[in-house]
């Protein structure tokens, strides 16, 4: 396999191409033997197992002994997220040093990182670090990296140094100058293409691709330049990554809203033609058909959950093998993952009575618990975590229609004693209305404020 990126942003026309192997040490560019040997394939230094988190992964799927060009699909690592106020970046690090791995043991071509590599535009310093460090492992490891930048990701900040990082074989395409550059494969049925779209913010980019104000214009537009440019250079095959919103595609609670004039997706058919399209922005792995077309689209989802709306997904990376003709197998790799989500409901003492029975899973968990109570329980979160101690969210949905908004409001608007509008608070708040001892504080409260005020 032969890496190479041409393009202007090389320092190269549009028609020339740039063989890597020129510009770099061998050792900093994939370069499987013929015979794809696992032996020979350089093994990166792992960190020591004594320090990494305990993790969790299903039992891998893996393509088969017939061998073209694979390429490892990744996208939405939100570096620097926390779940709930719980940090996220040990279990972070655990999987890329895990995706290194699974790319070496898989004799990868090259890890498509389809966007939101961060975040946030500035993100923590801790996981500036953690994709410094990655990307020197994967270069030093020889396995190329095709990088584009998501919405939540700034393009200035990930771009920075790109033309210094593709001399390494990290190729970062973060700029719409960047959509008609690729990174060009090659195994024995000819060349493939790989282009890396970034979000494209219609507003902003819309006037250089010569587009409309919508998702599906630039989208249009930016692939538009992909096929040309992959017809221009003799590139029967290209692949596609791309940080958008696909129609067909199901959503999370956890993805970020990019609606433009409340229309957020793009149809699938504007990556007809393409072999594979690489898709990031939602969290959840999944496949986006596209009738009468030999495309294949698909999420990868995000490496780790991020929200309870993802407690029933089985996290993955995509191992896309591609044939003469296009996409051969693709097979789904489980990540690892710290602790799974699970969300229950029902009373406190009901769900606390069941926790040494079917709860017992609970303890090693990240829990959701929606209390049903008619009346708040007293402490119910330090309750909740002396037997589940990854309790992350707790709310309150108590048992019972809840009274109608207009008739509330009709009640507050007859009450003319302070005292019975802060007990109407209380029911709110509770559920039941206060104890003859609460209505006496309240209305100790309420004098005590009524006497200052006339003192004034």
């Amino acid at each position: 396999m032969a890496a190479s990126r041409t393009g202007a942003g090389a320092g190269a026309s549009a028609g020339e191409q740039i063989d890597l192997l020129a510009l770099v040490e061998p050792a900093h560019v994939a370069q499987p033997p013929a015979d794809h040997a696992q032996d020979d394939v350089p093994a990166p230094a792992l960190t020591p197992a004594a320090t990494k988190p305990a993790l969790r992964a299903d039992a891998t799927a893996s393509l088969g002994a017939k061998r073209g060009l694979r390429l490892l699909h990744t996208s939405d690592w939100h570096l620097g997220r926390t779940l709930f106020q719980t940090p996220l970046l040990d279990a972070q690090a655990a999987f890329l040093e895990w995706l290194l791995e699974v790319a070496v043991r898989e004799q990868v071509d090259a890890v498509l990182v389809a966007g939101d590599v961060y975040d946030r535009a500035i993100p923590p310093v801790e996981a500036v670090r953690l994709l410094d460090d990655a990307f020197l492992r994967f270069a030093e490891a020889g396995i190329p990296l095709v990088v584009a930048s998501g919405n939540h990701d700034s393009a200035v900040r990930l771009g920075f140094m790109s033309g210094l990082s593709e001399r390494s074989g990290i190729h970062l395409r973060t700029a719409v100058d960047d959509i008609a550059s690729p990174v060009v494969l090659a195994d024995e049925h000819g060349p493939v293409g790989v282009y890396g779209i970034p979000y494209l913010l219609p507003d902003a980019v819309m006037e250089q691709l010569g587009a409309e104000r919508s998702h599906e214009s630039v989208l249009a537009a930016a692939v538009a330049r992909v096929l040309a440019d992959a017809e221009q250079r003799g590139i029967a095959r290209t692949v596609v990554l791309a940080h958008a919103f696909v129609s067909g595609g199901s959503t999370t609670d956890s993805e970020r809203d990019i609606s433009i004039g409340g229309v957020g997706d793009a149809p699938a058919r504007v990556f007809d033609g393409v072999a594979y399209a690489a898709l990031g922005h939602l969290h959840r792995p999944q496949a986006v058909q596209l009738a009468g077309s030999a495309t294949v689209l698909r999420y990868s989802g995000s490496p780790l959950p991020f929200g309870f709306g993802e407690q029933h997904d089985t996290k993955s990376v995509a191992l896309v093998e591609l044939g003469p003709d296009g996409v051969r197998e693709v097979a789904l790799l489980p990540t690892p993952v710290p602790r799974r989500l699970r969300e229950v409901r029902g009373r406190i003492d009901d769900l606390l009575a069941r926790a040494d029975g079917d709860l017992a899973d609970l303890a090693d968990c990240w829990v959701k618990a929606v209390l049903t109570d008619p009346s708040r329980p007293l402490a119910p979160m330090e309750r909740l975590r002396a037997v589940w101690p990854h309790t992350l969210v707790l709310d309150f949905e108590p048992e019972g229609a809840p009274v109608a908004a207009d008739v509330d409001l009709a009640r507050l608007r007859r009450a003319t004693d302070p005292v019975e509008v802060c007990g109407m608070f209380v029911a709110f708040v509770d559920r039941e209305g206060p104890s003859d001892d609460e209505l006496v504080v309240l209305r100790d409260a309420v004098e005590a404020v009524q006497h200052a005020e006339a003192g004034a």
